[in-house]
């Protein structure tokens, strides 16, 4: 099911929390939606499952408007908040069979739905204990059940992973990707490693504004303003080697590679490229060219250079 968010904004008092925000999520798809703290994500993924109203623009799931037909909406969204309240005292199968009613699931679907969620979710041997008893990996387990319970087309999740220890993170991780096959998934977080791991697709808003749409590599490329290449000479002098490499007429910068000897970074002026000139030189002096890989911008850089005086 499809998510359509068109030119929203959302004010408090006279501050833009988000500031005439488009994007897509396709059906089947993972979107990592990512921003700074404050950047107005919370507030975008309360627009889409109908905590609030923006101020202007359009938010469709579906083809049904979240102002027009929002317990329509609310019918097909999965949510998972940042704060998951669950209530605590409750033993796991009381309290999905809560949610369960709550969400409208028939009477006689209940108990499969309830045992389909634990199986999905892996919470088989937690199912009767009260979630308090859990540990924060398993309560978020809960949540992410109590989110499905009703087989929602489409599941938003605000930072599922906010809290977890390592191999927490990566269960969850799994738990996600496996539940993104069938369902449309927007991801809202901060942690870029997270959401580069799980996520076919990332949309960046800073300061309420959307300033980048597309997958991790096509980000890294779009911002990759020069060439940044690894290469590795042999057969030569590392100083000499280094000289010569400064030297060349379209290179802007070398730098020696700590973990190999022989390995350099070699980063090409502006607009030009610096493969064919590194290979002559290689020829003319006997060198031995054993490596000249290009290097991509890391996704911590890129988001830094989208996020920061914006």
């Amino acid at each position: 099911m499809e998510v359509s968010v068109e030119n929203i904004t959302k004010l408090y008092g006279f501050q833009k929390a988000v500031d005439n925000v488009s994007f897509k999520v396709n059906t089947g798809e993972i979107v990592g939606f990512l921003g700074p703290n404050g950047a107005g994500k919370t507030t975008t993924m309360k627009i889409i499952t109908c905590f609030m109203q923006p101020n202007e623009g359009t938010v469709k799931v579906g083809g049904f408007s979240v102002t027009e037909h929002p317990d329509e909406v609310k019918k097909h969204i999965g949510y998972l908040p940042e704060s998951n309240p669950l209530y605590k005292e409750m033993p796991v199968i009381d309290y999905l069979r809560y949610v369960a009613e709550l969400q409208g699931v028939p009477a006689n679907q209940i108990r499969e739905r309830i045992r389909e969620m634990v199986q999905v979710c892996g919470l088989k041997t937690e199912k009767y204990k009260k979630i308090n008893e859990l540990s924060k990996g398993y309560q978020q387990r809960v949540g992410l059940a109590q989110a499905l319970i009703h087989n929602p087309e489409v599941l938003i999740l605000d930072e599922p992973t906010s809290g977890l220890d390592p191999n927490q993170i990566v269960e969850i991780r799994e738990l996600i990707k496996r539940i993104g096959r069938e369902k449309t998934v927007i991801l809202c977080s901060h942690i870029l490693a997270e959401v580069e791991a799980t996520c076919d697709r990332i949309v960046i808003i800073s300061e309420g504004k959307l300033v980048a749409d597309g997958t991790a590599t096509t980000l890294r490329k779009q911002a990759q303003d020069k060439e940044i290449l690894k290469v590795t000479i042999e057969d030569g002098d590392r100083n000499q080697i280094f000289a010569r490499l400064q030297s060349l007429e379209t290179v802007e910068l070398v730098d020696l590679l700590p973990e190999h000897t022989q390995a350099f970074e070699v980063q090409s002026k502006p607009g030009t490229s610096s493969r064919k000139a590194i290979f002559r030189a290689c020829v003319e002096n006997n060198w031995s060219l054993t490596e000249m890989t290009p290097l991509e911008r890391k996704l911590e850089e890129v988001f830094r250079d989208l996020t920061i005086n914006n």
